[in-house]
């Protein structure tokens, strides 16, 4: 038996989707007439409160377009050491708008009101000028660890008291709203703009959506041009992002109590050195010295366990839909007799 848990990327359509897909109207997106498109992009603008959306290829694209418009050249944005705008992107932020990071060291990817009131620049000509916060939820390599809305509130305090912008990485927001029981309008209300993505644990195969008001998102559709992300007959994609959101989000809570299942197991294994709190679907854990990562890996690998490495003597496993009941019951096996 084969268990990928690489990732919450690896999820594929199932039968239901794959029918929604091969059924939707198209049109052509970069003039604005694919009415799958238009319905998806309305059903997240409203999930959220806002006024507008843009569906695009990736959630880079959302974030680097969210951040080109939010900032200008010789600006900053302030985000946690950890965030995946920063790690995982490329230093998009430099290429494409120009501008600098400065870096906060939270907790599990987390940072407070505090941390970003004493990050702000006082606007000498030798700095760059802060324009920008982004926070991510859940934090990827902080082991899938959230904000709740209570928590984000007093950064938004001092974001608006210094004029910053709020840019959420919603990648994973679903899996974060499963276990809070918190509104998607609540976090709408906090943030300027927000990116969704839908090909993770949500099980659509390409896309994330971006939301905003009307004059953000308008602009963001010259940029998602500009960034080669203009699509035509896309409603064969966004129809599948219709249907996860109409009928994935509560499998999300599964992935997350399946995942806090594993962690204990690890918790209790001698060859773990450290284990981050399993906080929803990701589980990060250190190796002890004595075992090598790499022969950790091969022999989960013989027993068909995927999984990856996330940094020197670190594992990572993302549990998704698409480990089946059996599959995690031969997982968990495995994990008890290593």
């Amino acid at each position: 038996m084969e268990v990928n848990i690489i990732s919450d990327t690896v999820t594929k359509p199932n039968k239901k989707m794959l029918e929604a897909m091969i059924s939707a109207p198209l049109g052509d997106d970069v003039f604005g007439e694919d009415p799958t498109v238009n319905a998806l992009e309305e059903k997240v603008q409203k999930m959220f409160g806002k006024e507008a959306a843009i569906f695009c290829p990736s959630g880079t694209m959302t974030n680097q377009i969210a951040i080109k418009l939010h900032t200008k050249s010789l600006d900053e944005m302030i985000c946690d050491v950890d965030s995946h705008v920063y790690q995982a992107e490329s230093a998009g932020f430099a290429f494409h708008s120009g501008i600098s990071v400065h870096l906060l060291q939270g907790q599990y990817g987390k940072i407070t009101a505090d941390q970003v009131e004493s990050a702000i620049k006082p606007g000498h000509d030798w700095q760059p000028l802060s324009r920008l916060v982004v926070l991510e939820n859940s934090c990827n390599k902080g082991g899938g660890s959230y904000y709740t809305t209570s928590e984000i509130e007093p950064v938004k305090a001092v974001a608006k008291k210094h004029n910053l912008k709020m840019h959420l990485d919603g990648a994973r927001l679903f899996n974060v709203l499963v276990e809070t029981g918190e509104s998607t309008e609540s976090f709408g209300a906090l943030f300027d703009s927000i990116s969704i993505c839908l090909s993770k644990g949500l099980g659509a195969p390409v896309g994330s959506v971006l939301t905003g008001d009307k004059a953000f998102i308008k602009e963001a559709r010259r940029f998602r041009k500009v960034f080669g992300g203009g699509m035509r007959q896309a409603g064969i994609l966004a129809a599948a992002g219709i249907y996860a959101l109409d009928h994935h989000i509560h499998d999300l809570k599964t992935d997350n109590d399946r995942a806090k299942y594993i962690g204990a197991v690890l918790q209790t294994k001698s060859f773990v050195k450290s284990l981050k709190p399993v906080f929803t679907n990701i589980i990060i854990f250190t190796l002890e010295d004595s075992l090598p990562m790499e022969t950790f890996l091969i022999n989960l690998a013989e027993k068909g366990i995927l999984a990856t490495s996330f940094g020197y003597q670190t594992i990572r496993f993302v549990l998704h839909r698409d480990v089946t009941v059996e599959q995690f019951e031969y997982l968990s096996d495995v994990i008890k007799k290593l």
